[in-house]
Formats: structure tokens, C-alpha cells, sequence
């Protein structure tokens, strides 16, 4: 059963087994774990619930209703970089490219050695991938759902004898209606609203959407649940206040606001690590000019890669954006930015994630909300504006006409002769123009309660039946997109939490 908050009448007040708070790929995983085992779970989710039926596959629509912020979330710094959250039944997983990797082996063995995690294994989690992937149908991009885009990127990596492939997705007949990120018109793309949510409802879990949780209750080092306020689904207003007792809080709130909830909550402070150690996994992308008419927009918009540099933390990957989103990636103003986007059906798009060294920090603030601050440092920067360079080169391997670049100062490379001059330049921090989707660090895990906020197996140090499942754990980059680890995570957790709770 779904509960909205329209649906609400007067204060709430629960109680329950399990108590988790958000819905994407950590808090849905364990409620539909837990449940299918019997338990009494309750899942509370900030956002709306949207069902794919309502999804409209017009971009700027769908970002107003299924992003925080209408997709405007940003951090503080220089630059200041665009983190893109969902808030929705689903949450990101439901706006997501669903792109799903698992993570590299030579990350699990920095985490071994530095943050004492030796059980967190390539062995360890390969049953735990398996069951995640056989759930949500996690399969390589069909070559008939791929855009003109892939094909440009593929030519250009094959003439640089480049490794390239597609990418593996969480599909089920995928039609390739170009629009992932902004929630699959099909419910092809098998994001929590339409996987782990629906089994977690037909085995009697219970779902409070348009419920803001506030703070956690916690008596003599114990998790008791949780209160919070009951908000109007159109305008985002109080309504009633509700609170849930439990025996179980399982936080999934992501790496933005579940420190801001610990924080409001007196918790996991000891370490003075709460809140700290923010990575976001930058990001860059080219446009590119292309004589052959592609339409790029039609077919999946992230089904394609570039591996050749993955070891040094560089990962290419395909970004296509509609054109009424792709508009403001493009250079130049007036009449030059209109001639650009009358030949829109002739541009691709290439992008990159860098494994990031820098961190930021989450701020809580009062009313409850977090911002971020983050600050590149010189070899992230420099990772960047190599990253730019190798990207450059793809597209005239792959036959581009023209470059254009995120970077100040020199927005458009006219002729494969003009990389020498890409190659020479040194631009600042803020001369490029970056985004971030893989916010993660700021709960991080750890065996030393003295450097972490949560221990190996998920559980808040010092405080008991309090568990975090979400990207917030991870105590580096992951260097890949980070869904399909965060599952497989909260996997485990829920056969932990499950065992916890007994009979």
C-alpha cells in the first residue's frame, strides 16, 4: 500500500518492525529484502509518487516533478559543480541512465587496506551482484536501442584502437525512447518505482510518500524510530506531523541528507567524521558537429563506453540530452547558439566521470536541508583537463566536423589541427564547466570508530539498530556508476538486519 500525502487527515503515528527512510537503491532493496522475509517494513519517502503512466517523456516537465530542486541541487566551490538528486518514489534510480557496473576490484582492495573492509571481497559480493542483477534484469545495451551517438563514439574509439563496448542497464524491452533521465515513459528501464518497490508492496510492506523525516528518536544508545512532517503532494507544504516506533531504522536517505539527519539527531559525531569526506565523481562533456544527419535523441542516451583509460580512473561514458535540456551545453549566444540548435540533428555528445581525490563536506542547515561544498584539488583538475583532451580526440577520430567544449575561453575546436592548441592550454578550476552525479563518502564505513561513521556491516557506531544503506557508506570513489554497489550492499545489510531482529 502507497500512502500519500494528500491521502492524510490528521497526525500519524506508527509502529513497525523495520522503519526505512527513502526508497531508491538502498532503502527499496532492503524493505523488499525484508519483507519477503516476513518482517513488517515500513518505507517513508520525501518525494511524490509518480507511476510511470504519468511520465510525460517531456524533460522539463519530468525534472520539476522527480528532481530535488527541479535538477538545480549544486555545490559550493570552485567551481561550483550541478549534482543532479532525485526525489520520487524510486528516488535517483528512477531519473538515472541505468547504468550499472560493479565495483572495480583495485577500489575493494584500497578499501581493504585502508579502511579495514578485508570481508568486502570481489568473493564476498559476487552472489550478492548476481541476486541484484537477476532481479532488476541487468543486461548489455541491444545494439537495435543504440543511437547514431554510440555508433559515432564506437567508429572514433575503433580508428584510436581504443577499448569500447555497450554499457550493461537495468532493462526489460527497452525501446530506446531516449528520455531515461527522466523517468522511463515504459517502465522499461527497471528502476526501484517498478522492481524492488512493486515486491516489496505485494509482500505487505507499507510506503509514506510526501512524508519529510526530521530527526531520529534514539533512547540510552538505541534507535527507536524516527518523526518528521506529513507534506502536501502540489505544494510541498506541512500538513500534519507523523512518528513512527520501531525496532529497526534502517537510514537511506543518500549521501546529502542522511548525515544532515544524524547530525539534527545528536548521532555518530564521535569521529568527527560526519558529513566529511563528500566525493561526486566529476564530470565533462563535448558536443560535437557531424556532417551525417544522426538524431541522436533517438535511442537510449547512455548505452555506450569507452574503457581504455577505466585504470586510470577515467570513464567514458555516452550522455546524450534532448534538446530542450541539450540547448544549454552548447556554446555561444543569439543567432550563433540558434544556427547551432537548427542543426541539433547533426550533434553528439560524449562525456567522462574522474575518479575523484578531492572532498567536500555536507553543511546541515537550519530547516533541515544539506549543502554541499566542494573544492577541486590540482590532480583532480588536472585528471579533468586530460579527460577534455582524450575526449576532443574521440570525436574527431570518430569524423566530427567540429568540437565544442565546456571550458572557458575556448568553446569550439574547428579542425582536428586545433587540438594542439586544446593541448597547450591551461585552463582554471573555473573555466570549466563540470557536473556531478555520484555523490557518495559522507557516513563513510570503517572498522576504526575513530575514521568512520559506520562500521563494516553498515551499523552506525555506537548505536544500536541503526543501520545507513546508501552511497554515503562508500569511503572512496568507486571510479563507476554506483546503483548496482549500493544494491548489492543493502542486500547483505538486510540479511544482517533481519538476523538482528530474531525470532
Amino acid at each position: 500500500m502507497i500512502l500519500t500525502g494528500d491521502a492524510v487527515h490528521g497526525p500519524l503515528r506508527e509502529e513497525v518492525e523495520v522503519c526505512v527512510v527513502g526508497s531508491g537503491a538502498g532503502g527499496a532493496v532492503v524493505a523488499a529484502e525484508l519483507a519477503e522475509r516476513g518482517r513488517e517494513v515500513l518505507v517513508l519517502e520525501e518525494g511524490g509518487h509518480h507511476p510511470t503512466e504519468g511520465f510525460s517523456a517531456r524533460p522539463l516537465e519530468m525534472m520539476g516533478r522527480l528532481y530535488r530542486d527541479r535538477g538545480m541541487t549544486c555545490t559550493l566551490g570552485t567551481p561550483g559543480i550541478p549534482v543532479p538528486l532525485g526525489r520520487c518514489v524510486g528516488g535517483t534510480t528512477t531519473v538515472n541512465s541505468g547504468t550499472c557496473f560493479r565495483v572495480p576490484p583495485r577500489v575493494l582492495s584500497k578499501w581493504s587496506k585502508d579502511h579495514g573492509l578485508a570481508d568486502l571481497d570481489e568473493a564476498a559480493l559476487a552472489p550478492l551482484y548476481e541476486r541484484v542483477e537477476a532481479r532488476i534484469e541487468v543486461r548489455s545495451a541491444p545494439v537495435a536501442t543504440l543511437s547514431a551517438n554510440a555508433s559515432f563514439v564506437a567508429r572514433g574509439a575503433e580508428a584510436l584502437g581504443w577499448r569500447h563496448r555497450p554499457l550493461l542497464r537495468n532493462i526489460h524491452e527497452c525501446r530506446g525512447t531516449g528520455v531515461c533521465a527522466f523517468g522511463c515513459p515504459r517502465g522499461a528501464k527497471q528502476s526501484m518505482l517498478v522492481s524492488y518497490i512493486p515486491r516489496a508492496l505485494a509482500h505487505g510492506a507499507r510506503l509514506h510518500a510526501n512524508c519529510r523525516v526530521e530527526r531520529l528518536r534514539v533512547e540510552a544508545g538505541r534507535a527507536l524510530g524516527v518523526e518528521g512532517t506529513v507534506l502536501d503532494p502540489e505544494t510541498d507544504r506541512p500538513r500534519f506531523p507523523f512518528s513512527v516506533r520501531a525496532r529497526a531504522l534502517v537510514l537511506s536517505a543518500g549521501t546529502v541528507h542522511s548525515p544532515v539527519l544524524l547530525a539534527r539527531s545528536g548521532l555518530a559525531g564521535g569521529s568527527r567524521e560526519l558529513g566529511r569526506n563528500l566525493r561526486i565523481h566529476p564530470a565533462l562533456k563535448v558536443s560535437a558537429l557531424v556532417a551525417e544527419r544522426v538524431t541522436a535523441w533517438a535511442g537510449v542516451p547512455q548505452g555506450y563506453c569507452v574503457e581504455e583509460f577505466a585504470d586510470e580512473g577515467i570513464l567514458m561514458e555516452e550522455a546524450f540530452t534532448p534538446p530542450e535540456v541539450g540547448c544549454i551545453a552548447l556554446p555561444y549566444l543569439g543567432h550563433r547558439h540558434r544556427a547551432l540548435m537548427e542543426r541539433y540533428d547533426h550533434v553528439v555528445n560524449f562525456a567522462a566521470l574522474v575518479s575523484d581525490s578531492s572532498t567536500g563536506r555536507v553543511w546541515p542547515t537550519p530547516g533541515g536541508r544539506g549543502v554541499m561544498t566542494y573544492r577541486l584539488n590540482r590532480a583532480d583538475h588536472e585528471a579533468l583537463v586530460r579527460t577534455l583532451r582524450l575526449l576532443a580526440r574521440l570525436c574527431f577520430a570518430g569524423g566530427a566536423e567540429r568540437v565544442f567544449l565546456p571550458m572557458l575561453g575556448m568553446p569550439e575546436l574547428a579542425s582536428p589541427d586545433d587540438l594542439s592548441r586544446l593541448e597547450a592550454a591551461r585552463p582554471r578550476p573555473g573555466d570549466l564547466e563540470l557536473a556531478a552525479f555520484h555523490p557518495m563518502g559522507t557516513c563513510r564505513m570503517g572498522a576504526d570508530p575513530r575514521r568512520s561513521v559506520v562500521d563494516p556491516r553498515l551499523r552506525v557506531h555506537g548505536v544500536r539498530g541503526l543501520w545507513v544503506v546508501d552511497a554515503s557508506v562508500f569511503p572512496s570513489s568507486l571510479s563507476v556508476n554506483p546503483q548496482l554497489t549500493i544494491m548489492a550492499m543493502a542486500t547483505r545489510a538486510s540479511g544482517d538486519i533481519h538476523e538482528a531482529l530474531g525470532g
